[in-house]
């Protein structure tokens, strides 16, 4: 049941809540755990410039390692239901708010019964396995096999409901019917999840692939190490092509090679993006094999990244995304042929 039709005139908040570990520091192992908060009223082109403070820095969670706890998996466990605690005891007032409103004045001048709603989680793939409560390895949207990560096919989402049920029976003294209720939804026992007493939320749709996350540092990552690699064009042709390439007003420049960066930003993956395919063209691949199936991998995920980094997606844009997805699954079969 939608919540227009249990409180008409609402107006939805959808609080898009963001958190990183960040180390501070090399030497002393310093690190910082900020949770960040916005909305999804502000239009994206003001969220996007940190300028305009869009992002609401609302606390900093512990970053101890709990090592007094000599147990592995005791203190991992630890770890995760002090992290659900904190979120839990952080967002826990806009459970009651999410239901029944606030008056709240908008831009416009105008009051209105607002219903803050928790929708998005915004956060690396170990964040997301943490939010969500699903085991490392395993996609924490849907059902997908580890050995099935690599298929061009639809799986089922996961039960938002059926964790709830798990859930619900934390509170036995009799901890294993909680665990092995766990064990059938595919989530793992924590003691109370923080959005499990939200109203309207699905955990499992709240978590959203990102530009810098999923496809700078995770497709354009693997990319990168698959085209450098020995097996295909080698990081000295690279590297050499690189160092090679002319000043140029609209295009950064990599004079040591693209081959052994680490710490690489999202600006810089973007601006790798933009020369790697004229880095490969006219490569020899190893033993004479022509490289036009590597091109065309390399093009279609290329175009992937470009489509999704559009401002607004029409239907024909995704039509546009999925014949790109399609096209590298046609050819990805040559990086496996080549042994990478």
């Amino acid at each position: 049941m939608s919540l227009e039709s249990q409180h008409p005139g609402a107006t939805i908040i959808p609080l898009i809540v963001s958190s990183d570990k960040t180390q501070l520091t090399l030497f002393h192992s310093k690190m910082a755990y900020p949770v960040y908060l916005t909305i999804g009223n502000i239009p994206k082109d003001i969220c996007q410039k940190p300028s305009h403070r869009a992002q609401m820095l609302i606390a900093y969670l512990p970053t101890s390692k709990l090592e007094q706890i000599k147990v592995k998996a005791t203190r991992h466990r630890a770890l995760r239901n002090l992290f659900h605690a904190c979120m839990r005891h952080l967002l826990g007032l806009i459970s009651p708010l999410g239901e029944v409103g606030i008056p709240m004045v908008s831009g416009d001048g105008v009051w209105r019964r607002c219903h803050p709603i928790f929708t998005t989680f915004v956060g690396d793939y170990p964040e997301q396995t943490l939010v969500t409560c699903t085991y490392y390895g395993c996609c924490p949207k849907c059902l997908v096999h580890l050995d099935q990560l690599g298929e061009h096919r639809r799986f089922p989402g996961r039960d938002h409901n059926k964790a709830i049920e798990a859930y619900l029976q934390a509170e036995g003294e009799d901890t294993r019917p909680f665990h092995a209720a766990c064990r059938e939804a595919g989530v793992k026992p924590v003691f109370h999840p923080f959005w499990e007493s939200f109203p309207l939320v699905d955990i499992f749709l709240s978590i959203t692939p990102d530009i810098l996350h999923q496809l700078l540092q995770g497709v354009v990552k693997h990319l990168i190490s698959w085209v450098t690699s020995s097996n295909a064009f080698g990081p000295a042709a690279i590297d050499a092509r690189c160092r090679v390439t002319p000043p140029n007003h609209h295009i950064t420049l990599f004079p040591k090679g693209i081959s052994k960066l680490s710490h690489v930003s999202g600006k810089e993956y973007k601006a790798i993006c933009s020369i790697l395919l004229g880095l490969m063209v006219d490569l020899p691949l190893p033993g004479g094999q022509l490289p036009t199936r590597v091109l065309r991998a390399v093009h279609a995920l290329l175009d992937f990244v470009y489509l999704a980094q559009f401002q607004c997606h029409t239907i024909d844009m995704i039509h546009c995304l999925e014949d790109s997805l399609t096209h590298f699954h046609e050819n990805k079969a040559i990086f496996t042929d080549l042994g990478i």
